[in-house]
């Protein structure tokens, strides 16, 4: 339905990996774990890095673009960056352009692309996040997801009808978030016109055979249920790469890769050398198989939105089961404001509707301990397994999982299992 010609080309002249990942649905903590390889409750990254949160990257960690640096890459970032501190997401050259206007945004990438060194360009576009002002007056008006009525130089406005969209499973068919969807709509096929025009741009630098592009998404899409959840739609992402040494074209991969593994993959693919222990690992020589062996199974880490949304959720997928660890459940789930201010969500609370989605509101606003789902027989999630003894034995073996995967990462929440500290220090003073 959404019109992303630009982006569709660029699936059919690469590989669209399916089973992609963030490991935590918010932008910042998102955002640190694709530029280090390494999971935000180890760097403490934990949510975002709005001054007031005091959220930053320790100072000891390497980043991707200070590796690529060093290496002798010339590095240059565009639009969104919620990063800190920059010592460590340190880019040689930062371009100033509205990060809506993502043609504006690639005509300012132009020296970047015709540069005599080789080059990495983080591209980070603020649609299709929410626009401000968050909240509607009145209530019931769909947030503007960035579009304006003038529009933007040189985009061809597309819009879309509130009854011709898509809604999701997960979220509500009702008119207000119809109309929400639409305006998401519009966001998205503006980026595809400046991925486009940037697209274009490399291939008249003459680099396009020479240069890896890879689109991706910090996290899932702005509405209740996905953003700022661990569920699939939170964390289960667009990925696209188009490497022009990999054939066939036009692939579909199956592999479970995760952002963790972005930066490892990027080091291998520049044959840069880093002495890092990283938490992922490079894809980069199944990138061109449909079902690759041994890539099965990832992990996501959530502990933070904002610093007042303390709701830390760790997960494992493996092959088609999911476990979710909520290691705050006794806390009522906690919503970031603008999605709390979204039409779509205050139609259902002022309704005082009892169901979202395909989920009760309840049952989202209170999550049990554990979590437990089957995703091929249940992909929207509903029916926990945890409590059926029958799934006892997966049950068991996915929480040896995470338990191992939180204790090789040094996950300080991994006191919340048996009150056992992982952190250099028990925390109890003398």
């Amino acid at each position: 339905m959404i019109k992303t010609p630009n982006l569709d080309k660029l699936a059919s002249e690469g590989v669209r990996f399916t089973n992609a990942y963030c490991t935590s649905a918010s932008c910042a903590a998102s955002r640190s774990v694709i530029l280090t390889g390494k999971f935000g409750h180890a760097t403490g990254s934990y949510g975002h890095t709005h001054d007031y949160h005091h959220f930053s990257t320790f100072d000891t960690i390497q980043s991707l673009p200070v590796m690529l640096e060093k290496a002798g890459y010339y590095t240059a970032r565009i639009g969104k960056y919620h990063l800190a501190p920059e010592s460590v997401y340190h880019f040689m050259e930062v371009l100033p352009a509205d990060p809506r206007s993502t043609f504006e945004m690639a005509e300012k990438c132009k020296d970047v692309l015709n540069a005599e060194k080789p080059f990495f360009l983080y591209f980070c576009t603020d649609d299709p996040h929410r626009g401000a002002p968050f909240e509607s007056d009145p209530w019931y008006l769909p947030n503007n997801f960035g579009n304006k009525p003038e529009g933007y130089p040189d985009v061809n406005t597309v819009k879309y009808d509130p009854k011709d969209v898509i809604v999701p499973s997960f979220l509500p068919d009702t008119k207000e978030c119809r109309e929400e969807l639409a305006e998401y709509y519009q966001s998205c096929s503006r980026i595809d016109q400046g991925f486009g025009k940037l697209m274009a741009m490399l291939q008249a630098s003459g680099k396009a055979e020479n240069t890896i592009v890879i689109y991706i998404s910090d996290n899932g899409i702005a509405f209740p249920g996905a953003k700022t959840t661990v569920y699939e739609p939170g964390i289960k992402l667009p990925c696209i790469i188009k490497d022009p040494m990999v054939q066939p074209k036009g692939l579909v991969n199956n592999a479970l890769i995760s952002w963790v593994d972005l930066t490892p993959t990027i080091l291998d693919m520049t044959g840069v050398k880093s002495t890092e222990n990283f938490h992922g690992r490079s894809f980069k020589n199944i990138i061109g198989e449909e079902n690759p062996a041994g890539w099965d199974e990832i992990f996501a880490s959530h502990t933070f939105h904002e610093i007042t949304m303390y709701y830390p959720m760790r997960v494992v997928r493996s092959k088609n089961y999911k476990l979710i660890f909520n290691t705050a459940y006794r806390l009522e789930y906690p919503f970031a404001s603008d999605l709390w201010a979204s039409s779509t969500w205050q139609s259902i609370y002022r309704n005082k509707v009892a169901v979202y989605g395909k989920r009760k509101v309840q049952d989202y606003l209170f999550h049990p301990e554990f979590e437990l789902f089957d995703l091929a027989a249940d992909p929207d999630e509903i029916h926990n397994l945890a409590s059926d003894k029958s799934y006892k034995a997966v049950l068991d073996s996915m929480q040896e999982k995470l338990k191992t995967f939180q204790r090789s990462t040094f996950d300080p929440w991994y006191i919340m299992w048996n009150h056992e500290s992982v952190m250099q220090g028990t925390g109890v003073g003398l």
